[in-house]
């Protein structure tokens, strides 16, 4: 059974950084296209960035030059930094994992960001 754990969620001030992290157990990070979504309260879920399981990055515009997503095969376990933070970057960070060749998903329980003004 595929688990994806997120961690490194926490409350900052605008303009500081977080880098969550999202460790993938039960099957290998390299066989999945990984992507971070986020859900502020009382709107959809949205993407934010996402890596292919060939290691192609893409990015939301809103997090542009400020975020970075990357990957360690090694330790299984895919990174979001987040760089000059902003308020209206405030919402549950999610992960998830598509197979690349099944297009089965998995997505984790979400870690919640907070960022204050």
């Amino acid at each position: 059974q595929v688990q994806l754990a997120e961690s490194g969620g926490g409350l900052v001030q605008a303009g500081g950084s977080l880098r969550l992290s999202c460790a993938v157990s039960g099957s290998i990070l390299r066989f999945y296209h990984m992507s971070w979504y986020h859900q502020a309260p009382g709107k959809q879920r949205e993407l934010v960035a996402g890596i292919t399981s060939g290691g192609y990055t893409n990015y939301a515009d809103s997090v542009k030059d400020r975020f970075t997503i990357s990957r360690d095969i090694a330790k299984n376990t895919m990174y979001l930094q987040m760089n000059s933070l902003k308020p209206e970057d405030t919402a549950v960070y999610y992960c998830a994992a598509v197979r690349y060749d099944t297009g089965t998903t998995y997505w984790g329980q979400g870690t919640q960001v907070t960022v204050s003004s």
